[in-house]
């Protein structure tokens, strides 16, 4: 299992604007195979902050649905970021 996680950092006043122009693709992540989870959510504390999580079945499902990411008109919105990608082994129940 791959998990994508971390934040993203754009203006305040972008962040709504950001994140609606990322419905589609977190709707086509969503429905694309080996996609468990995809989510762009606005931080609670922070009003630049957007927080990235996706959850995956293996780097090849990452990989083909990636592309070349987000457009120009977003990337420019984007001011700071810091996302990885975790390889997990094992999962365990709670």
């Amino acid at each position: 299992m791959i998990i994508v996680s971390g934040w993203l950092s754009v203006d305040p006043q972008e962040r709504a604007g950001y994140l609606a122009g990322c419905e589609d693709v977190m709707a086509q992540a969503r429905k694309a195979p080996g996609c468990l989870d995809f989510a762009l959510s606005a931080d609670p504390i922070e009003p630049g902050r957007i927080l990235v999580y996706e959850r995956w079945e293996s780097d090849a499902d990452v990989e083909r649905f990636r592309g070349a990411g987000p457009d120009s008109g977003q990337a420019a919105l984007i001011r700071d970021a810091q996302v990885a990608r975790y390889r997990i082994s094992a999962v365990e129940a709670p």
